[in-house]
């Protein structure tokens, strides 16, 4: 059950009659961004600009001495004169602001600095353990040389095999190591191999020059490899002293064979596999990729050895590939046997178990179909609820939400790192106010998680409450990891375009996690992270002008210019959401290339989309909207449909098109 207020909250912004109150509710975040400010967050927000730009003279330090931010001044201040600051003034201001992320930066700022002008002992000083990040890690372990040297030797090695360049920060610390002969030509082989195999040919050559005679006949053999991958067969098994390089040349080949022509990849490796000296590891690799590729590409030749290959290799992305395959063919007796053969783990999955049910169904075995379903109806996701559909019950939710008392709500709002957050936002900072909350979450108990999540919601944070749930792993608190949020402009462009605003809610909770601020690695942007060109388009066709880049952040824009889109493509399928959905993600040229390939019911449509983001992006939207609506009435799925009748019953092709596109 929901907790009081968490339960108040929700049925506040679900039920007010009034479309301009909601809207009110349901921005206070936006309000909140955009007030006036008071005379000290206005001067420290003066401070940060100036600081940023080592503008000293314009920082009014009376001014922001006693503010809740004034570590981030600081903190600019210090890492402009890194160069000449004593270890113990960034290991002071470390310890002072160890429950932000300041403290970090700050580390990591140093570390780079420090090593970049060999003040090693300094670097060891203020490090607390193995840094993240290449550079930091290069300058870490040069630190370890005279330190830790056996420490040093087994993260230099770690950085060294790798197949692509290292940065010079690397350089004192890898010609250390071969001086020592803690990393030999054996190690250099090695990552020629991996260079290789990664495609930086430079790399490759490079190494080369750094072997010695003993090398030569690897390097021939090498050399043949990259203008014919077929002639694995004839090279020599033996490669540099001692055959120690042999493991990682015909992996590395094996590798890029494979992706080059798996059927004549796999007809080499019968011939060579028996006389190689393999370790377990470099054998398995290899199978596994021959495996993988041959089902993927369909080659009907190797499929006899990949179905010997695959309990012998025990992978269960290989025996879930191996069952995809078997349900294109709609072969079910295959279905049920591979089912039957996945680990233990995979097999008990609400995925898996519905379709054994399926194909024990199809089979005539109607009982054993039943108890396959109803196990998999347990649990809460896409094919859970499709399950439970087969059997006419409602869905489980599984929902459990964290006890929050007033009195944790209370000291959660007087944490200073919430107090940071809150201030952050109103000098509109939302990046530094989502680093100092993540900070907080990776730091609190599971009690103080849940009170801070809980006080997101309250704020209207929603993509704090969404994240701080995740990191907390509260997988079943589903009114923080799916909140309400806003509701009233998704209500209202729903209902314009005719969209179930349920749906628009889940689209945008799988884009963004209802960060209005997202930008994808392509560009997209906002709520349902929309491509500039595509919110252009739809502008057009909406006869309005054209978003800027920064409209897009807005939530009403965003939400108008999505719901829209998603409209359109609803309608190029026939109200069908399955496909509209895959299209959203995929693109809907994709779709209609899906459709005309395919027959069947949504099941095989969803399990026969060839993208695994795709395949997944579908089944979450569809499983957040069933969510989303059952929250909206209190925790209730009883009612609550997964597909319409349409699209559990219809067939998945080409007369889903309501057009020629």
């Amino acid at each position: 059950m929901l907790a009081p207020r968490l339960r108040q909250r929700w049925l506040t912004l679900l039920s007010v009659a009034s479309l301009g109150l909601a809207l009110q509710v349901t921005n206070v975040q936006a309000q909140s961004d955009t007030q006036t400010l008071d005379a000290a967050d206005r001067a420290m927000k003066d401070a940060l600009a100036a600081a940023r730009d080592h503008r000293w003279s314009r920082i009014d330090d009376a001014a922001i001495d006693d503010h809740v931010l004034a570590g981030y001044v600081e903190y600019h201040r210090l890492k402009a004169h890194l160069t000449s600051a004593p270890a113990v003034e960034v290991e002071s201001y470390i310890a002072r602001h160890a429950d932000s992320p300041l403290s970090n930066w700050m580390r990591g700022q140093a570390q780079i600095a420090f090593g970049r002008d060999g003040r090693f002992d300094d670097l060891l000083a203020i490090s607390d353990g193995k840094p993240s990040g290449t550079i930091r890690q290069c300058y870490y372990y040069t630190a370890l040389l005279d330190h830790q040297p056996q420490e040093a030797a087994q993260g230099g090695r770690e950085l060294w095999q790798v197949g692509h360049s290292q940065p010079g920060a690397c350089d004192r610390l890898f010609d250390t190591l071969r001086e020592r002969g803690e990393i030999d030509e054996g190690d250099i082989w090695t990552r020629l191999t991996l260079a290789w195999q990664g495609g930086e040919s430079r790399l490759v050559d490079y190494l080369a020059d750094q072997l010695g005679d003993d090398w030569d006949a690897g390097i021939d053999a090498l050399e043949r490899l990259r203008g014919n991958y077929a002639a694995i067969t004839e090279i020599p098994t033996d490669i540099g002293p001692q055959g120690q390089g042999s493991g990682a040349l015909f992996t590395a080949a094996m590798h890029n064979f494979t992706r080059a022509d798996t059927e004549a990849a796999l007809e080499a490796w019968r011939k060579i596999a028996p006389h190689l000296s393999l370790s377990d590891t470099q054998r398995h690799t290899i199978e596994h990729d021959l495996a993988f590729y041959s089902m993927v590409r369909d080659i009907d030749n190797n499929l006899g050895w990949t179905d010997d290959a695959l309990p012998r290799l025990a992978d269960g992305d290989l025996f879930e590939l191996r069952v995809r395959n078997a349900l294109a063919d709609q072969h079910w007796g295959e279905v049920i046997d591979w089912i039957d053969a996945m680990p233990e783990a995979t097999r008990q999955k609400a995925h898996w178990q519905y379709w054994l049910g399926r194909a024990l169904n199809q089979r005539g075995d109607t009982e054993s179909a039943q108890a396959a379903w109803q196990l998999a109806a347990q649990e809460r996701g896409f094919f859970a609820f499709a399950a439970a559909d087969k059997l006419g019950q409602p869905y489980a939710l599984n929902m459990d939400m964290p006890d929050v008392t007033p009195l944790q709500g209370e000291l959660a709002a007087m944490r200073p790192s919430v107090q940071r957050s809150e201030a952050l936002r109103r000098i509109d900072e939302p990046g530094l106010a989502r680093s100092e909350w993540f900070h907080a979450i990776g730091q609190a108990s599971a009690a103080d998680a849940a009170a801070l999540n809980a006080y997101a919601l309250e704020r209207g944070w929603y993509d704090l409450a969404v994240h701080g749930a995740i990191m907390a792993k509260q997988w079943d608190a589903l009114a923080w990891r799916f909140p309400p949020a806003y509701q009233a402009d998704f209500t209202q462009w729903g209902q314009r375009n005719g969209v179930d605003p349920y749906l628009l809610m889940a689209i945008s909770r799988r884009e963004s996690s209802f960060n209005r601020q997202a930008v994808s690695p392509v560009g997209a942007r906002g709520l349902m992270q929309l491509m500039p060109g595509t919110a252009s388009h739809v502008s057009r066709n909406l006869d309005i002008d054209a978003p800027s880049l920064g409209e897009l952040f807005e939530p009403t824009t965003n939400i108008r210019l999505g719901s829209a889109y998603i409209r359109d493509m609803m309608e190029r399928y026939r109200g069908n959401r399955l496909a509209a959905a895959a299209a959203y993600n995929a693109g809907p040229s994709r779709v209609d290339r899906w459709l005309r390939e395919a027959s069947g019911n949504f099941d095989l449509f969803v399990e026969r989309i060839p993208y695994r983001e795709t395949r997944a992006y579908v089944q979450a939207v569809l499983t957040y909207r069933v969510i989303f609506e059952s929250l909206a009435k209190q925790g209730d799925s009883q009612g609550v449909a997964l597909l319409t009748q349409a699209e559990r019953e219809g067939i998945y092709d080409t007369t889903l098109l309501a057009r020629n596109p």
